[in-house]
């Protein structure tokens, strides 16, 4: 068998009702002819929806029949045991040109007692934001099931709901259970487990482009919802030039935020997993053993858990998101 080498692959993009230009405007992916895009999946082991290499021998495989042949040389032994053959992450680009419908994800449990596979906890990475623009994490404050029903039925729910103003550079952690939504003029990067389960409580009795009105999961969201109130709902992490920093640590993910001007070498020997890079700004090299890949902002690498030390060349400055499962 060849060896493993870092992976690209080929963005799948999506059209969505609130999606716009961004992802072709700043980020310069190509979207190929849609009238906008709202979501760019640039790493997927979702079942109907998989990521496909676009590199080396490797390249037309789906992600998901590799974890299956290379099994914990890919993704590392423990999370092979953990996960199987399915890849444990997803990774998007979202570009939120409107309001996004006002949603939960379920947990692990509940996922799993409704027959979904996997939670959905996940991370927001903000990569552009127009001036003023907002989002919703969490509520404003505590209330029970029967004053949240009350409001979604008189269409107030948001005045129970936390808003946050963002720029660039901001980062959020949104536990399973949280209910949260985007707001227009916001691009990001997402990183969450490998779930497509969203429950949609509330889209602003929007039309589609059937003339209907969207579906909404309210008695499905009722169980998913953690209804307490946090002090406080942004990511708070230090950004040190040409270092390692620490976005969020969790059970699902890791997640760093590197920005550099310099060569920076990494030493994964001691890591049992794989590691994503999602570049973010600039452009930069790769050098691995046995090989080395030219990487440009929107691009994705899987970096394979036997790859013990790689150097990252920034051209001429980079910066990406470093992303495993400790």
């Amino acid at each position: 068998m060849n060896s493993l080498y870092p992976l690209k692959f080929n963005s799948i993009f999506k059209d969505k009702i609130w999606g716009g230009q961004k992802i072709n405007s700043v980020m310069e992916m190509d979207f190929k002819g849609l009238p906008n895009c709202g979501e760019a999946w640039i790493l997927s082991g979702v079942d109907e929806e998989q990521s496909v290499v676009s590199n080396g021998f490797l390249a037309e495989n789906e992600l998901n029949e590799l974890v299956e042949v290379y099994m914990g040389d890919l993704v590392g032994e423990k999370n092979f045991d953990r996960f199987g053959n399915q890849f444990p992450i997803l990774v998007k680009i979202i570009d939120a040109n409107d309001w996004l419908s006002i949603q939960v994800h379920p947990d692990d449990k509940l996922a799993a007692k409704r027959g979904l596979g996997m939670g959905k906890t996940e991370m927001w990475y903000i990569l552009d934001a127009d001036k003023n623009s907002e989002l919703i994490s969490g509520f404003s404050k505590k209330i029970t099931k029967e004053e949240y029903l009350t409001l979604l039925n008189n269409k107030t729910l948001t005045t129970v709901l936390n808003h946050e103003q963002v720029k660039k550079g901001d980062a959020f952690y949104m536990p399973a259970g949280r209910v949260h939504a985007l707001g227009p003029g916001i691009l990001l990067a997402e990183i969450q487990q490998t779930s497509d389960t969203t429950y949609r409580i509330y889209d602003y009795d929007r039309i589609d482009v059937a003339g209907n009105l969207r579906e909404l999961h309210t008695e499905e969201a009722l169980d998913a919802i953690d209804f307490e109130m946090y002090p406080d709902y942004k990511t708070r992490y230090n950004s040190e030039k040409n270092k390692t920093n620490n976005l969020v640590k969790s059970e699902y993910f890791t997640a760093h935020i590197l920005e550099l001007d310099v060569p920076l070498s990494k030493d994964y020997s001691a890591l049992d997993s794989f590691v994503i890079y999602v570049c973010v700004e600039g452009n930069y090299g790769l050098i691995y053993d046995g090989g080395s890949l030219k990487v440009k902002k929107g691009e994705t690498v899987l970096i394979p858990a036997t790859s013990e030390e790689v150097k990252i060349i920034p051209v001429p400055e980079t910066k990406l998101l470093e992303v495993f499962i400790a």
